[in-house]
């Protein structure tokens, strides 16, 4: 994470955790030479370190979706990038925008360098780039416009340096746009350079071209049947002590992988027959075009053909070569490709030993049901990892843990949505933090304090997926229940679904938090749902209850079943170390328990009061009779009120410190003040105590102070209003902060110090930003409930680089367990970029 606090006025404010799901699109991830892994996450870049599966930064920049990374040097230049302190990064948008940015390895800080002259009408859908020296890299670019673009890039010899960036050529290559893209030097052509490209006339288009020349048609490779969606060619292969020939592989929603190789022919006016007799062996080779580059030219013939998969293969990509010296080259590529298919799988083929034919000899994937597929394979720079991206946003790593023979085994990665993220909530301890998104899905994460964890640093991980749904999911509150935790979600239906922990949940939390306490056992007594099942075609989560595990079921019951029904029953488990995505997917559900049936439209907003006993729901609306607010009570789930005042949507709501009171914003320009009372057990009662127009656009966002009767509103106006309720229930406004910059999206008031009315509120924006802002409340002296007067100063603005790339959705204080009055504080976000992150503040 961002190392350090960063920030002045006495509050210094480091990043602890970001959770973010991968752009769901080829060509998007890229693992780089300095062992990091790149990826688009909506807007964002984000990077992540496979050693510690944690996602380290975002980069902001781009103004529109990250479709396509390339890092230089990749991890096929490794072995030459052994003292590189400086790599460099080149990302692509759906705009048509290419940035280059650049990483320190010593400070391991990031740079924006320089945004690529756009010179694609639409978006980028391929980049690909190799190193021709230590400071000097090729990069060819593909776009939608049916345009490709290379560039020669120089880079500084000195941090901080400018780097020198030289348009080579544009190729035009008709209307059938070119999906995938693959540079490589000529062995024995200085100088000159090859481009691979393929795409949707399902042929293979060579171009050559000297470093600084234009790039000339070669010639055509055909034999695949569908589109092209990937090549790569290997670095020269060294024979008989030079380099004499390339191989290119190239994959194709044919489902089929076919190996080409490229050989040096003697120069053109020689003789070649004394050559070619040496090379007829076994496999004999289906010859092909021959490709002119200045005085050489290279025999193409088709090497292999590679079937195994059954559907798309989306990428190829051969192994990077070891620093092993071989022959006077310094480097050995081993004769091995990793492939990945909308099949579900990932394979990795080697030629026989003795025939030389290319075999598959080793397949990986999730094999449930619940994973869609691969959009992109990768080897990590020494060859001992694999990581796949899939259809859900998710990644997939295997590492080689054998040592005589080959035994891949799943490893922990980031995981997040990849959709927008609307919602978020802490557990009612704080424990975890559960978040809510239009990628349909609920999710929790938490720090797992293991005992390897290096420091005292918390490691977060994602531990539970309870709710994976049929609609987007726009809200969330966690309410009372058996264990301390259930949670009711509003979706892009009318219904609200409430949801309990199951015990294996409880065993799982147990497990991360790690204490050792009787916390675990206390939660869990009288709990007797064990996990979930989704029904095939349904959208309810159904329970699976601790004494049936010991039933056999009858499997009689499934022979008249459609067979779309017949999907494997979850195995809820106990995870004694965070769980990997195929785990999470289908074996952490939890059951629904209810569902609250009232609004209609769209639920947009919930909250429950500080004991989790009473909710408050509401739907987006275009009039006064759609806007009410409802209240529902925990336990019976009886609608309990139906509180009338905005015309359109209701945006947020909450309720005071001592739940005596209800606050909604709404999209009308005015929020309300509600007073609620429970007079029973099942009886509430309330009542509008206060209406007012309060800013001059949506009211995005609210917040009470925790220890008084003041509260804050943001707008789309771009302003922060501060209110007090006063003793006879009428509201005063105290003051409006001074004029942000961007729409205010969120806001959250933490406590500090109760005596002496001291706050921080947090506010987030649409341009991503968060600053903080400490609040000091006067009161009269003579113990007054209202305030007179409130003081408040900009503290920090947390840099771009911690912060969110697009609107911050929602800002979320952690619980202070006991009153805890250690000096940090955690401050959780969410918002359109995908992103759910978790802040350490320290109030010095």
């Amino acid at each position: 994470m961002t190392s350090g606090y960063g920030g002045g006025s006495g509050v210094g404010v480091k990043g602890v955790f970001i959770g973010a799901g991968c752009n769901r699109i080829v060509n998007n991830v890229s693992w780089g030479a300095c062992d990091l892994v790149a990826f688009g996450a909506q807007n964002a870049v984000a990077i992540f370190n496979p050693k510690t599966a944690q996602i380290s930064t975002t980069l902001p920049g781009h103004k529109a979706a990250v479709n396509c990374t390339q890092w230089l040097p990749s991890n096929k230049f490794a072995f030459k990038a052994k003292h590189l302190d400086r790599h460099y990064l080149l990302s692509g948008d759906v705009a048509g925008a290419i940035i280059l940015w650049e990483y320190s390895v010593l400070e391991g800080k990031w740079r924006y360098v320089q945004q690529v002259p756009q010179l694609h009408k639409k978006g980028v859908t391929c980049i690909t780039g190799i190193m021709v020296s230590q400071t000097e890299a090729v990069f060819a670019s593909t776009s939608s416009d049916s345009t490709v673009h290379l560039w020669e890039v120089v880079f500084p010899s000195t941090s901080g340096g400018d780097c020198n960036l030289l348009h080579l050529d544009s190729l035009c290559v008709g209307v059938k746009p070119m999906v995938a893209l693959s540079l490589s030097e000529l062995p024995r052509s200085a100088g000159y350079l090859v481009l691979a490209m393929g795409g949707l006339d399902n042929k293979i288009h060579l171009y050559c071209g000297e470093r600084r020349g234009k790039f000339v048609r070669g010639c055509e490779l055909r034999g695949h049947t569908d589109w092209i969606r990937s090549l790569d060619f290997s670095l020269p292969v060294c024979t008989t002590g030079e380099a004499n020939n390339v191989l290119l592989v190239s994959s194709s929603q044919d489902r089929g992988i076919r190996i080409w190789k490229m050989d040096l022919r003697d120069s053109l006016d020689s003789n070649q027959s004394a050559y070619r007799k040496e090379k007829i062996s076994l496999a004999s080779y289906i010859e092909g075009p021959v490709l002119v580059a200045g005085t050489n030219s290279y025999q193409i013939s088709l090497e292999s053909l590679l079937i195994g998969h059954e559907d798309w293969v989306y990428s190829v990509e051969w192994q990077p070569p070891s620093t092993a010296s071989s022959e006077g080259i310094a480097y050995c590529q081993p004769q091995s490709i990793l492939s990945a298919s909308m099949d579900k799988t990932m394979m990795i083929w080697k030629p026989e030993k003795t025939s030389g034919i290319w075999m598959n000899v080793v397949t990986v994937g999730e094999l449930s049901h619940c994973a869609l597929g691969f959009y992109g394979g990768h080897w990590s720079p020494n060859g001992d990892s694999i990581l796949a991206h899939g259809y859900g946003g998710s990644f997939h790593l295997w590492k080689n843990v054998g040592t005589d023979f080959e035994n891949w085994q799943p490893q922990k990665v980031p995981s997040g949505h990849f959709a927008a993220i609307t919602d978020i909530a802490w557990g009612r301890s704080g424990q975890y933090l559960l978040s809510v998104s239009h990628d349909q899905t609920t999710r929790i994460f938490a720090p797992w304090q293991n005992e390897v964890s290096l420091g005292d640093e918390e490691s977060w991980h994602e531990i539970s997926r309870p709710q994976v749904h049929g609609h987007d999911i726009n809200c969330v509150a966690i309410i009372q229940g058996k264990g301390n935790h259930r949670f009711v979600s509003g979706a892009d239906e009318k219904v609200a679904r409430v949801f309990e922990a199951p015990l294996s949940f409880l065993k799982t939390l147990g497990h991360a938090i790690s204490q050792k306490s009787s916390f675990t056992e206390d939660i869990q007594v009288g709990v007797q749902i064990l996990g979930a099942n989704m029904s095939a075609l349904g959208l309810s989560q159904k329970p699976i209850y601790v004494h049936a595990e010991q039933q056999t079921p009858d499997r009689n019951l499934n022979d008249n079943l459609d067979t779309f029904e017949a999907i494997p029953d979850a195995v809820p488990v106990v995870f004694t170390e965070p769980p990997i995505e195929d785990q999470l997917a289908w074996h952490t559900l939890w059951p629904e328990s209810h569902k609250l049936y009232g609004h209609g439209n769209e639920l947009f907003a919930l909250c429950s009061d500080h004991d989790g006993t009473l909710v408050a729901s509401s739907c987006k609306a275009q009039s006064a009779a759609v806007a009410e607010i409802w209240l529902w009570q925990v336990g019976s789930w009886k609608a309990v009120g139906r509180l009338q005042s905005h015309s359109l949507t209701v945006t947020q709501m909450e309720f005071s410190h001592d739940d005596k009171f209800l606050l909604a914003v709404s999209r009308d320009r005015q929020f309300t003040v509600f007073s609620i009372d429970k007079t029973g057990t099942d009886e509430t009662s309330y009542q509008l105590v206060s209406k007012q127009e309060a800013h001059k656009r949506i009211i995005w966002a609210c917040s009470w102070n925790p220890y008084g009767y003041e509260f804050a509103t943001g707008s789309r106006d771009k302003t922060v209003k501060i209110w007090t309720v006063r003793k006879d229930s009428s509201v005063k406004q105290l003051m409006t902060l001074p004029q942000f910059n961007s729409s205010v999206t969120a806001l959250s008031w933490v406590g500090l110090d109760c005596k002496s009315n001291d706050g921080l509120l947090a506010v987030g924006m649409e341009n991503g930003l968060i600053e903080l802002w400490s609040l000091s409340v006067k009161r009269s002296e003579d113990g007054g409930v209202a305030a007179d007067a409130v003081a408040a100063a900009l503290v920090v603005r947390l840099d771009p680089l911690m912060c969110h790339v697009s609107s911050v959705n929602r800002l979320a204080w952690r619980n202070r367990r006991n009153e805890d009055s250690s000096s940090s504080i955690q401050l959780a976000s969410c918002g359109v970029d995908q992103c759910v992150r978790v802040f350490e503040v320290k109030v010095k």
